[in-house]
């Protein structure tokens, strides 16, 4: 399924298919390709929603946690949403955690997969290096278990956006923000229904750091999938969506 990018009061986002709804959250150099297997999986039962957040664009002085949550409150707020399902990896499950923390009410159950808030290994240890394709390259390809899944242009997706200083800026503001923003002492506040899928060999956050999850988060489940780093639907995307069908039949 081809996705088709809308635009409204300034929002560009993604919505397919109707019923309850399912918003997708992206990571730091996330994509709409992340969830194409997502979308393409769960539009014919709900209403899928991928905002794009404005983590190149937004004023540098807002490029962190609250910035991006604030983002997302007027987002909800301009598209009518309630009664949500948030999924969200990387940092789109920093901001996810965040956003039902101060808007629990409007969320119903949260999907989290290699999320930091707890412990990241940013970019495999580094931040981003400007002008080195080789280096991105590499970096890009740390976050999967099969290097291969690190696609051509996926890889120069990334390296078009390093290139950029502001971009660089951005970047660089809000992974500081999210490494500061430790979750351990609110996560016991997130009451809803919660299933972590992580990666076995994430090596952006570690295993260590799902089963912190699964232990703080009162009504959480985790399951791993083996042989799968930081992105599980995109490296499995069909044990990641078979994960995600089992549980929401339960809720």
């Amino acid at each position: 399924m081809a996705l088709n990018v809308r635009e409204k009061n300034g929002f560009n986002y993604v919505a397919e298919g109707q019923g309850q709804v399912l918003m997708l959250l992206h990571g730091l150099f996330g994509a709409l390709s992340n969830w194409e297997g997502v979308v393409n999986r769960f539009a014919s039962n709900y209403r899928v929603v991928i905002p794009m957040l404005p983590i190149y664009t937004m004023p540098i002085k807002e490029a962190g946690l609250e910035g991006l949550k604030s983002f997302v409150e007027d987002f909800v707020k301009t598209m009518e949403l309630d009664n949500m399902i948030i999924m969200g990896n990387s940092l789109g499950g920093h901001v996810a955690l965040l956003y039902t923390l101060d808007n629990g009410p409007k969320v119903s159950s949260l999907i989290l997969t290699g999320s930091s808030g707890l412990f990241e290994n940013a970019m495999g240890g580094s931040y981003p290096r400007r002008g080195s394709y080789d280096y991105i390259k590499d970096r890009v390809e740390y976050t999967f278990y099969d290097p291969a899944v690190a696609s051509e242009e996926l890889v120069g997706e990334v390296f078009e956006t390093t290139r950029s200083i502001p971009k660089c800026m951005r970047i660089v503001a809000i992974a500081k923000s999210a490494q500061r923003n430790n979750l351990a002492s609110e996560l016991h506040k997130i009451k809803v229904p919660t299933l972590l899928i992580w990666g076995l060999n994430d090596t952006i956050t570690p295993p260590m750091v799902a089963h912190d999850f699964n232990r703080l988060i009162p009504n959480s489940t985790l399951q791993f999938i083996d042989k799968c780093c930081h992105a599980p639907m995109m490296e499995h995307p069909e044990k990641f969506n078979n994960l995600v069908a089992a549980f929401l039949q339960n809720q």
